[in-house]
C-alpha cells in the first residue's frame, strides 16, 4: 500500500508526537511538570510534522527557534526537537530550492550550536564540527536523492557479483586477525567487515548510500577498530569512484571528493600527525585517482550507450525508408492499374448502358444489364484492391470466395457438433468483396465462440442478408443443451471483429438475446448498397438463379459434448 496525501501528513504528524513522549517519558523534569504541560509540549513539537512535505522550510525555521527556546528552558524536548530537524532538513533538500534549504540549514546551525553547547563552556572545534555536519548532512542527502545517479538498466550483475567478492575478501583477509582486540563482540565486527565488503555489490545501483554506509564504517573503525582502518579506506576510494562513474553532475563529483578528502583525513591524520604541504597533496591525488578512473569509465558507458542508441535509430530510420520505398512503388503499381484498367473498364460500362437502350427488353437487354453491373462491380473491387495497395496494413482475405468460405465455416461447425441454421442470401454477392470478406470472417470467429463457449450441441443460425445501404450479419445461438462449467472470455476474437467493423464505417453489437442465448449482430454498409436488391432474395438473370440454389443450403449437425451458455462472448 503507497501512503500519499492526507494519511501520511497525520502519520508523520503523530509520529511527531509519540517520539516525543517517548523521549521525554523518562526524563527528568518530567516528575515536577504536568502531564498537561508535558502533552502540549509533544503537540507543538511533533504536529507541524503534519506540514513538513508541504512547506517543509517554514517548519525548519519553526523548529530551529523552538530547539533554541526548549534549550533556554531546559526542556527535554529539546532532544525531540533536534532529531525532527534533522528530518525536516532531509525533506526540505529535497523539495525545496537551493537558497530556501541554505536559509534553513544556516538558522538550522545555529540552533543546534546552541543545544550542543553547555552553559557558560565556549564552543570548540569539534563542537563546531558536529554543529555545522548535523545539520548539512540530511541536506546534502535529501538533495542527492532528487537528483540521484540515473537508474541502472544494464541487467548483467557479473561486475556486482565481483565487486561484492572483492570487497568480502578485503575485509575479512585484512582484519580477521583483529576482530577480537577491539572492545566490540568478535561477531559484531565479523558481521560489519562482511557487510562492508559485500555492499560494494550494489555500489553501481545505488552509489550514494553505499559511500554513505563506508563513510560511516570509516569512522566507526577510527573510533573503536583502529587496525581495520586502513580496510575501510580502502572500501570508502572504491565507493568514491563508483559514485563519480555513475554520477554525471560535477557538483556532486566534487561534493564526493570534499567528503572523501575528509573521510581520508580522519583515519590517517593522529594527534601526533605533522602535517605538511606534501602529505596533503599526497592526500588529495590519493582521493582524486578513485574519481579520474570513476569519471573516465563513466563516460565511457556514456559514449557506448550514446553510439548503441545512434545505431538503434539508424536501424529505425532504414526500415522507415524501406517502408517509405515499398508505399512509394505501391502507390505508382496503383496508378498505373487504375489508369490502364479503370479506362477500359469504364469504357464497357458506358457502351454497355447506351447499347441498353437500343434493347429495351428480351435476353440481350439482360446480358447487357449483367455487363453494366459486372463493370460496375469490377471497378469498385478494383478500387478495394487499390486501397490495400496504398494501406498495406489491411489485408482482407481476398483470394477465396467469400461465400465459400461462409459455407465451409458453417460445414466445419457442424462436423464439430454445432446445430448450424444458415442463411446466405445470393444477391449478397453483388456487395464489394472487401464487405463479403468481412462478413465471412465475422461468420467465422462468432461460429468459434459458439462452439467455444456453448459447446457441441447448441442451435445456432447464421444469416449474411442485403440491409439498409449495406450487409447485415447475424450469428445467433440459443441455450446450450446442458450446463456447463463457464470459461473466462479472452476478449481478443470480438475486439478483432469490432475493428474490421470499425475500418469499415460499420456498427458490431454483441450480448445476451434475453432468451438464453447469445446474439452478435453486425452491419457492413457498402458503396454501391443501392445496387443491391432488397426483398425476397431473387436475383435476375441464369448466374443469379445458380447462385439461389447454391445459398439456399443449409448446414446442419448435432454432437454430444457439453457447452457454456455465453455463446458469442470473445
Amino acid at each position: 500500500m503507497r501512503w500519499r496525501g492526507l494519511p501520511l501528513d497525520v502519520l508523520l504528524a503523530v509520529s511527531g508526537v509519540g517520539l516525543d513522549l517517548l523521549t521525554t517519558a523518562h526524563a527528568g523534569d518530567t516528575e515536577h511538570m504536568p502531564a498537561v504541560l508535558n502533552l502540549s509540549m509533544a503537540l507543538l513539537v511533533g504536529l507541524p510534522m503534519g506540514l513538513v512535505r508541504r512547506w517543509p522550510v517554514p517548519v525548519t525555521l519553526y523548529l530551529a527557534a523552538f530547539l533554541a527556546a526548549t534549550d533556554l528552558l531546559g526542556s527535554f524536548t529539546s532532544n525531540t526537537a533536534q532529531i525532527l530537524l534533522c528530518v525536516s532538513l532531509g525533506v526540505a533538500g529535497y523539495r525545496a530550492g537551493f537558497r530556501a534549504t541554505a536559509l534553513a540549514v544556516v538558522a538550522s546551525i545555529a540552533a543546534t550550536a546552541l543545544n550542543i553547547a553547555d552553559p557558560g563552556v565556549p564552543l570548540s572545534g569539534n563542537l563546531w564540527i558536529y554543529s555545522v555536519l548535523l545539520p548539512v548532512f540530511p541536506a546534502v542527502l535529501g538533495a542527492y536523492l532528487r537528483s540521484s545517479a540515473e537508474r541502472l538498466d544494464e541487467r548483467d550483475v557479473t561486475p556486482d557479483a565481483l565487486l561484492a567478492a572483492g570487497g568480502v575478501a578485503i575485509t575479512v583477509l585484512s582484519t580477521w586477525t583483529t576482530w577480537h582486540s577491539g572492545t566490540l563482540p568478535v561477531w559484531v565486527v565479523g558481521l560489519l567487515a562482511v557487510v562492508g565488503g559485500l555492499s560494494l555489490g550494489v555500489a553501481r545501483r545505488l552509489p550514494g548510500l553505499v559511500f554513505l554506509l563506508q563513510g560511516v564504517l570509516l569512522v566507526s573503525a577510527d573510533t573503536y577498530l583502529n587496525d581495520a582502518v586502513n580496510t575501510c579506506v580502502i572500501l570508502t576510494l572504491i565507493a568514491v569512484g563508483v559514485f563519480a562513474m555513475r554520477v554525471v553532475s560535477w557538483a556532486w563529483t566534487i561534493a564526493a571528493y570534499m567528503t572523501g578528502c575528509l573521510l581520508t583525513a580522519i583515519a590517517v591524520v593522529g594527534d601526533d600527525t605533522d602535517i605538511t604541504a606534501f602529505r596533503v597533496g599526497v592526500l588529495m591525488t590519493l582521493v582524486a585517482t578513485p574519481i579520474a578512473i570513476g569519471r573516465y569509465l563513466g563516460m565511457r558507458r556514456h559514449a557506448a550507450a550514446s553510439e548503441r542508441l545512434r545505431a538503434e535509430e539508424a536501424a529505425r530510420a532504414a526500415v522507415a525508408q524501406v517502408r517509405a520505398d515499398q508505399l512509394a512503388e505501391r502507390e505508382r503499381i496503383a496508378s498505373d492499374v487504375h489508369d490502364i484498367v479503370a479506362h477500359h473498364v469504364g469504357a464497357m460500362v458506358l457502351r454497355a448502358g447506351a447499347a441498353r437502350y437500343t434493347a429495351p427488353d428480351g435476353p440481350v437487354a439482360d446480358a447487357l444489364d449483367d455487363i453494366r453491373q459486372t463493370g460496375h462491380q469490377v471497378l469498385q473491387d478494383l478500387r478495394d484492391l487499390l486501397d490495400l495497395l496504398r494501406d498495406p496494413d489491411r489485408q482482407p482475405d481476398l483470394l477465396a470466395n467469400p461465400a465459400d468460405v461462409v459455407r465451409e465455416s458453417a460445414e466445419r461447425m457442424s462436423a464439430a457438433g454445432l446445430v448450424v441454421d444458415l442463411v446466405l442470401d445470393p444477391v449478397t454477392d453483388q456487395a464489394p468483396l472487401i464487405a463479403r470478406a468481412s462478413a465471412a470472417r465475422i461468420v467465422q470467429e462468432g461460429l468459434t465462440n459458439v462452439l467455444k463457449h456453448a459447446g457441441p450441441g447448441t442451435r445456432v443460425r447464421v444469416s449474411v442478408t442485403p440491409s439498409d445501404e449495406g450487409l447485415a450479419v447475424e450469428v445467433r445461438n440459443g441455450r446450450p443443451p446442458t450446463a456447463i462449467e463457464r470459461l473466462p472470455p479472452s476478449g481478443r476474437g470480438l475486439a478483432g471483429m469490432r475493428e474490421r467493423v470499425r475500418a469499415l464505417g460499420g456498427t458490431l453489437s454483441a450480448g445476451p438475446d434475453g432468451e438464453g442465448g447469445w446474439l452478435l449482430a453486425a452491419h457492413l454498409p457498402t458503396r454501391l448498397s443501392q445496387g443491391i436488391p432488397q426483398g425476397n432474395g431473387q436475383g435476375t438473370g441464369q448466374g443469379d438463379k445458380q447462385r439461389d440454389r447454391q445459398g439456399g443450403r443449409r448446414g446442419s449437425g448435432r454432437g454430444s459434448n457439453k457447452g457454456n451458455s455465453r455463446g458469442n462472448a470473445a
